[in-house]
């Protein structure tokens, strides 16, 4: 079984026992699908931390009503990573320099970023307008 069919599986067991999660994909006939790895609130990244396997990808969605990015730090990408940030910016000053200069890379409530993963390591990503509060996140991948 796919992580997200079973996390889809899990999420609708506990929906069906313990009411709504917020963590749909809109559906409200009582079968929500979770249709995303990470999903965001006003100031944090749910979960924060996240652990996939090489060649995995990983879906955040905006579940917040405010603007969010998903921006790597540079200096946290494992040797010969592929750089990643919403708005598909080549680094992480671009990317926030993209943000100030009118608001590049913004996640709006509902909108999707996917990345593959398939370098090992640790990536530690950060949303460029709640950076201050300390939305950060970790996707670690393994072999």
């Amino acid at each position: 079984m796919e992580r997200r069919e079973f996390l889809a599986a899990a999420t609708g067991l506990t929906a069906a026992t313990a009411g709504c999660l917020g963590r749909s994909s809109g559906n409200t006939a009582g079968t929500e699908t979770t249709d995303y790895d990470v999903g965001m609130s006003t100031r944090e990244f749910k979960p924060a931390e996240i652990e996939v396997s090489a060649g995995s990808t990983v879906v955040w969605r905006n579940t917040s009503s405010h603007a969010h990015t998903v921006t790597a730090y540079d200096d946290s990408l494992p040797d010969g990573a592929d750089y990643f940030a919403s708005g598909g910016f080549e680094n992480q000053t671009a990317a926030q320099q993209g943000w100030f200069d009118g608001a590049g890379g913004a996640l709006y409530s509902g909108d999707v970023y996917e990345h593959t993963f398939e370098v090992p390591g640790e990536y530690v990503y950060f949303c460029i307008p709640h950076e201050a509060s300390r939305m950060v996140g970790t996707v670690t991948v393994t072999e």
